[in-house]
């Protein structure tokens, strides 16, 4: 086992230096959080809430698969299965109609009722 040698004059200038520099950071640091600067940055930004989004109001009466499917919920089986009740029974009178659909229940037709109406075929 080696023993330790003496501590040379490069390392304790070394270890002052590395103290001085700890000491200046740690003064820096604290002495930003009592003035309120809180050692950081003060962001400001902006907010706008000027924009609207659209909705497109899909009529079940009368919507190809395409657009059925973009309903949160429906893919290309569903809205099949929703053209072919359309086709088989008649038009949609209301939107509860869509229950009827195998694969429609009550939380997935609340997913989407804000985007469909009814409306009759032209």
């Amino acid at each position: 086992m080696e023993k330790m040698g003496k501590v040379t004059k490069g390392e304790k200038v070394l270890l002052l230096l590395t103290l001085v520099f700890l000491v200046g950071v740690l003064s820096m640091f604290y002495s930003g959080r009592q003035s309120g600067e809180g050692g950081g940055y003060t962001v400001e930004t902006e907010r706008s809430s000027t924009w609207k989004m659209e909705v497109h109001h899909i009529n079940i009466n009368t919507a190809d698969v395409d657009e059925l499917q973009s309903l949160p919920g429906i893919g290309e089986v569903l809205a099949q299965r929703i053209i072919e009740r359309r086709e088989s029974v008649g038009p949609y009178g209301s939107v509860e109609e869509l229950l009827e659909v195998k694969g429609i229940g009550p939380s997935k037709l609340e997913g989407f009722r804000s985007q469909v109406i009814i409306e009759e075929e032209e």
